[in-house]
């Protein structure tokens, strides 16, 4: 690992450092719609919706924009075989807005709206497919976004690694979601960014060139680390180095992408830093 010389490690959060379809199918179960009400969810709503963009929430379980990967994934994380298949529907039916949604900011169709708007939006939409009247389970619904348990190795592996670089922490999240995110799940930074302040989301280079700035250090001295590869790929074009980690619901490499390092987990990721 001698020639890979970084400065800090830039992670994205979610998908990577949290498993957001499990904090969404949490919100997803306690969405019950009155009794007697039947659940439009495997209705129109839930097949029209098409499939392209960014993934759960955004924002991090995976897709690149235009892709289907993403929601086409979400049953394989922790928690899906517990889940029935009216949530699992649920789930998808918030993903592909969400994708959507983002994909439109991205191509310059609609202006960009910060990620917890679009998680309401994605909450009114599911709560009608679901026969959900009430304002306030839609609004506890919407911040369900917010409360994402982390993987088992994310706390002790952000410890481990923040003891021999910087750590910045790069999301699709807005500001007020990102420090929610942090809090609930514990997380640790020496520096969070959120793509509200580039006003865009990634892979927009504009986003990755926050931790540029925000850093002090050039591209190449930066290491970005991403469960999607699509978070990676936008990262390698402005010129940061790359580090792949495997998730039950992030977005894999193909036989085309060059990163730098690929672990199995943080721990797998800071044996291969060099760090104890």
């Amino acid at each position: 690992m001698a020639e890979l010389k970084i400065d800090a490690v830039v992670f994205d959060v979610l998908g990577t450092l949290v498993d957001e379809p499990a904090g969404l199918r949490a919100g997803l179960r306690a969405l019950a719609p009155p009794s007697g009400t039947p659940s439009r969810a495997g209705g129109p709503g839930a097949g029209g919706l098409g499939a392209g963009g960014l993934g759960a929430g955004g924002l991090g379980a995976g897709a690149a924009p235009g892709t289907a990967g993403a929601a086409g994934r979400a049953g394989k994380a922790d928690g899906a075989e517990s889940a029935g298949p009216g949530t699992e529907r649920l789930l998808l039916l918030w993903q592909r807005h969400i994708e959507r949604e983002q994909r439109r900011v991205l191509d310059g169709d609609r202006p960009y709206l910060p990620s917890d708007l679009l998680d309401r939006e994605a909450a009114g939409v599911v709560a009608e497919a679901a026969g959900v009247e009430d304002p306030a389970a839609v609004e506890a619904l919407a911040r369900s976004a917010r409360r994402l348990p982390p993987w088992p190795d994310t706390v002790a592996g952000l410890a481990r690694i923040g003891g021999g670089f910087p750590l910045i922490g790069l999301s699709n999240a807005s500001r007020t979601a990102l420090l929610q995110l942090n809090a609930h799940a514990g997380l640790r930074w020496h520096q969070a960014l959120s793509a509200e302040d580039a006003r865009t989301y990634k892979p927009d280079p504009a986003v990755y060139r926050l931790a540029v700035t925000g850093s002090g250090a050039p591209p190449e001295r930066l290491l970005m680390v991403a469960a999607h590869a699509w978070d990676l790929r936008g990262a390698q074009a402005l010129g940061l180095r790359t580090a792949y980690v495997a998730r039950p619901v992030g977005d894999p490499p193909t036989a085309a992408d060059r990163f730098d390092l690929h672990a199995r987990d943080l721990t797998d990721l800071a044996e291969q830093l060099g760090l104890s």
